[in-house]
């Protein structure tokens, strides 16, 4: 299979968005201190904690501000207290929209991604309504400058799931708890270029629409993605 990957788009769109409200790195931040504070603050024996940490690297956070969030959840002094919230719901024309939060306050953040589906011309659902559609995954995206056979091999030696051959890019997909050792497969054969590396949900079947219909659920995940205690926002749109 091969084609464009629309991982690379989202990230160039989602980097773009993310730059000009200099939110991205305040996102991680908070990501990392939780992973952290949660578990314990050595990266070696957090898994979870270490895929956020490849995220950053992946976003070009600095290791400064990698290390400086997780040090501050190592002091336990700030009595920042984060619950993760998720909401679904659907963006015109039926498009699933799931939305992760972390939030010091339910009620703030419940009224604005409400508000944002309301004026944008969704609809906030139940519980359960949609995340159904999407499957957790490790997503890796690195440029097709590398030996594509060679590439290929090594990933699924180490038990990734599926490996796409892009035009500008290869693309694979792992299971959540393989993501660190396909990674690190690919580091030890020289591969330092992640465009994406990330564990995330992705849809496991996707809606074409119009660009018309497409310019409306972009204006609605572009609201979402602007509320500062949303993480991330999934949904299953065709690029």
């Amino acid at each position: 299979m091969s084609g464009h990957s629309k991982w690379a788009t989202i990230k160039r769109k989602k980097g773009e968005i993310d730059a000009a409200r200099g939110k991205v790195f305040q996102r991680l931040a908070k990501e990392l201190y939780v992973a952290a504070k949660s578990g314990d603050p050595n990266v070696e024996n957090n898994a979870a904690l270490r895929m956020v940490v490849e995220k950053a690297k992946s976003q070009n956070m600095p290791k400064d501000n990698i290390q400086k969030a997780i040090d501050k959840a190592k002091g336990g002094s700030s009595g920042e207290d984060y619950a993760e919230v998720r909401y679904e719901g659907y963006a015109p024309s039926g498009i699933a929209i799931m939305v992760d939060c972390l939030t010091d306050n339910k009620n703030r953040t419940a009224s604005m991604v409400r508000s944002a589906f309301t004026k944008k011309g969704g609809n906030l659902g139940t519980s359960g309504s949609v995340s159904y559609m999407f499957e957790r995954k490790g997503v890796i995206v690195i440029p097709n400058t590398y030996n594509e056979e060679e590439i290929m091999m090594n990933v699924l030696d180490n038990g990734a799931l599926d490996f796409i051959t892009n035009d500008d890019s290869y693309e694979i997909y792992t299971a959540p708890e393989d993501f660190i050792k396909v990674k690190d497969g690919l580091s030890s054969i020289g591969v330092n270029e992640f465009l994406v590396s990330e564990v995330t949900f992705v849809a496991e079947n996707e809606i074409e629409v119009e660009d018309a219909v497409k310019e409306k659920v972009n204006n609605l995940i572009e609201a979402l993605e602007d509320i500062d205690d949303v993480q991330n926002v999934y949904n299953n749109m065709s690029e």
